[in-house]
């Protein structure tokens, strides 16, 4: 025996179906929008290639938050990073960011750690207005790398043969 198929039950599944499809769209779409946490923002004097919106925000190597924007700092200088990061600390004065990258995969996320008493400030320096609250940042350990190369092949040519 074939039963037929009523068109109003095939109408009711098809349309509660694109209800709850719509529904879960808009859920995951507006999470981020209810995240708790407090905006930053850091400037890197460097390429930040490989870092995109929605990256990880780290703090020792825990999710704290996520990339919300990265564009050129007014100056036409630095890159400008707005970050949201859920911490119950001064984060802007205890810490430091910098740029890490995820194993060789070449995806870059931003570091922060605690900064030393006497640890000295290397980020670049800012000369305009900044929309959220600074949090300092230090170069890449790949770029330390390569400075120091560079400072030892200098250093070789100085030497007179």
């Amino acid at each position: 025996m074939v039963r037929k198929v009523s068109s109003r039950a095939l109408g009711l599944f098809v349309t509660l179906g694109i209800i709850i499809g719509v529904a879960v769209i808009i859920w995951i779409g507006a999470s981020k929008y209810f995240e708790k946490g407090d905006r930053y923002v850091t400037y890197f004097d460097e390429s930040v290639q490989g870092l995109q919106r929605d990256s990880a925000v780290k703090y020792r190597g825990v999710d704290v938050g996520r990339i919300e924007e990265i564009r050129v700092a007014p100056d036409n200088r630095l890159i400008e990073v707005v970050m949201k990061i859920n911490l119950n600390e001064d984060v802007e004065k205890n810490s430091v960011a910098s740029l890490r990258t995820a194993g060789i995969t070449g995806i870059v996320f931003i570091e922060l750690d605690r900064r030393g008493p006497e640890e000295p400030d290397l980020s670049p320096r800012i000369d305009f207005a900044a929309e959220y609250p600074i949090i300092p940042s230090k170069p890449s350990q790949l770029r330390q790398i390569f400075s120091g190369i560079d400072e030892i092949v200098e250093k070789i040519k100085q030497v007179d043969l």
